[in-house]
């Protein structure tokens, strides 16, 4: 590694663990910091160090979207474990009375394994995403809040995972049998006598908890690269940090 990119990214690492409040001068100081190193005739621009904040969030965000499509991604996560859905939580209620609480535990694993599934879209959405950041949304993450990243992308990839999230949802859950699981719950439970008859959109409920799952995870890798840049950075990144 030349002296000029430890340097440049040893910047980036001075910047990164900065607290979210940080000032334009601030940043601006730390650039100033690394110039003064280089020497006149190597000075480091703000297109390179905003580049190296890509390549941090890149790493760190695709390792929390891969953590959410493993087995157990969500099921053994309780923070995103999806439950049974809660505008008819007095389906599970009932069915639990009646002895049928295995039914409903059966149904709630099936359907985190779809959403683990869905999950594997996600990492290439999110990439493309931080790929596409111009100088200015880099440097807005680095002056923002502590969830400016998590933020930028909720904007920008929402709209994107819903619309390839859903068909995978759906196919998953069938995959899975989450989706005859719950109509059978359903079933089950409509032909209670006295209790009011359910049948709630399974597939958006799940979408949409999956999307919520994974945006949580987005934002403990952002907390990790603010706080801890050489627990979540690339090789190249780390040798440099090691190095402050």
């Amino acid at each position: 590694m030349t002296m000029r990119k430890q340097l440049i990214t040893a910047g980036l690492g001075a910047i990164l663990l900065m607290n979210a409040g940080c000032t334009t001068q601030q940043i601006n100081q730390a650039i100033g910091d690394v110039n003064d190193a280089l020497g006149q005739n190597q000075q480091v621009t703000t297109t390179e160090v905003a580049q190296g904040l890509k390549e941090a969030l890149t790493v760190g965000i695709s390792k929390g979207a891969q953590q959410a499509a493993q087995e157990n991604g969500y099921y053994g996560n309780p923070k995103l474990r999806i439950p049974f859905p809660p505008e008819v939580q007095k389906v599970e209620n009932t069915l639990r009375q009646i002895g049928l609480g295995s039914e409903v535990d059966k149904f709630v694993l099936t359907l985190n394994r779809g959403a683990e599934q869905a999950a594997k879209e996600a990492k290439p959405v999110f990439v493309t995403a931080i790929k596409s950041m111009t100088i200015q949304d880099a440097w807005n993450i680095l002056r923002g809040q502590d969830d400016a990243a998590t933020q930028y992308l909720m904007r920008t990839t929402s709209g994107e995972l819903k619309t390839r999230f859903q068909p995978i949802v759906a196919q998953s859950l069938q995959n899975v049998n989450a989706t005859r699981y719950y109509s059978d719950l359903v079933n089950t439970y409509n032909k209670i006598p006295g209790v009011q008859r359910v049948n709630p959109d399974l597939e958006a409920y799940a979408t949409d908890k999956a999307i919520e799952g994974l945006f949580l995870l987005v934002a403990e890798e952002e907390k990790n690269i603010r706080e801890n840049p050489i627990a979540r950075t690339t090789e190249l990144l780390k040798r440099v940090f090691s190095k402050q």
